[in-house]
C-alpha cells in the first residue's frame, strides 16, 4: 500500500477508535511496526493525529501539508488577517514566518502601504511581490516543501541579522504555562531567532490551537506583547490567557 493511502487507512481507524496501537495498525496493514512509528510521527507532526506512548490517539483534523491547509479554517484565518492589519505603520521592518494565516495576512495588506518585510515563507515572497511598495528580504536556506518554508543553520544566520519592528508569528500551539510551541524543530529555531531580534511579537494562533502544545518551545507565553485569534476578545475560551501582561485581541 503508497504512503498516501497508508495515511488515510490510519485516519479512519483512528476516527473510529479514538486510540489505536502500533502494533494492531501494523497487523491491519501488513507492514512493520517501525514503518507506523514513521507514518503516526508524520501524521502527529501534520496535525492530524496526537502520538501517545505506544501509538495515537484522536485530535482535531489539519492538513498534511502547505497546499492542503490553504483551504482550511478559511474563515478564521481572514478574522485573523483583518484584526492584525492595525499593526502596520508606514515604514516598518516586519519579521513574517511560515503558514497559511501569514499568506492571509499578506492578501489584505493596504495596497499602498510602503514597509519591509523579512520572511523565510516562499508562497507568502509570492504574494508580497504583488505590492510596490513592500521591499522583500528573503532567507535563504534549507527548503522544506511541505511547509514551503527555509528553515537551518543559514536562515537562522541570515534573519539574526535584522532587526524588525514587529514580528507576526504564526503558532502552532500556544499554552498559558507552557507557552509558544512548535511542531518541527527547524521552525521553532527560525522564530526564536525572530523573536529575539524583534521589538513586538504578535502570535497568530486559531482557537483550535489554543491551550494546544507541541514538542518544541519557543518562548514562554509572556515573552509574546500580542495574542490574536478569530475569537472575540472577551470570548470565555481566553479566560485562561488573562491578566498575564499579553494584550488579547
Amino acid at each position: 500500500m503508497i504512503k498516501e493511502k497508508r495515511f488515510d487507512f490510519i485516519l479512519k481507524e483512528v476516527e473510529k477508535q479514538e486510540q489505536i496501537s502500533y502494533e494492531y495498525l501494523a497487523r491491519l496493514l501488513n507492514i512493520s511496526v517501525d514503518t507506523v512509528r514513521r507514518d503516526i510521527e508524520h501524521l502527529s507532526r501534520n496535525g492530524l493525529l496526537s502520538k501517545v506512548r505506544g501509538g495515537a490517539v484522536l485530535r482535531s483534523k489539519n492538513p498534511l501539508n502547505f497546499q492542503d491547509r490553504t483551504s482550511y479554517m478559511t474563515e478564521e484565518k481572514n478574522i485573523i488577517a483583518l484584526k492584525t492589519q492595525q499593526f502596520f505603520k508606514e515604514g516598518m521592518t516586519v519579521f513574517m514566518d511560515g503558514g497559511t494565516t501569514l499568506c492571509t495576512v499578506a492578501k489584505y495588506f493596504p495596497t499602498q502601504l510602503k514597509t519591509r518585510v523579512v520572511t523565510n515563507s516562499q508562497p507568502l515572497i509570492s504574494i508580497l511581490s504583488q505590492y510596490a511598495n513592500v521591499e522583500i528580504i528573503a532567507l535563504g536556506g534549507l527548503y522544506d516543501r511541505e511547509t514551503a518554508t527555509f528553515t537551518g543553520q543559514v536562515t537562522c544566520m541570515e534573519a539574526s541579522r535584522y532587526v524588525a519592528d514587529l514580528y507576526l508569528m504564526g503558532t502552532c500551539g500556544v499554552d498559558p504555562g507552557y507557552g509558544v510551541t512548535a511542531a518541527v524543530r527547524s521552525d521553532s529555531e527560525v522564530k526564536r531567532v525572530m523573536k529575539a531580534n524583534a521589538f513586538t511579537t504578535v502570535s497568530l494562533v486559531s482557537d483550535s490551537r489554543l491551550g494546544h502544545r507541541e514538542t518544541f518551545k519557543v518562548c514562554d507565553f509572556t515573552d509574546i506583547e500580542v495574542l490574536v485569534t478569530n475569537l472575540p476578545s472577551d470570548s470565555s475560551a481566553l479566560e485562561n490567557f488573562r491578566n498575564r501582561g499579553v494584550r488579547l485581541i
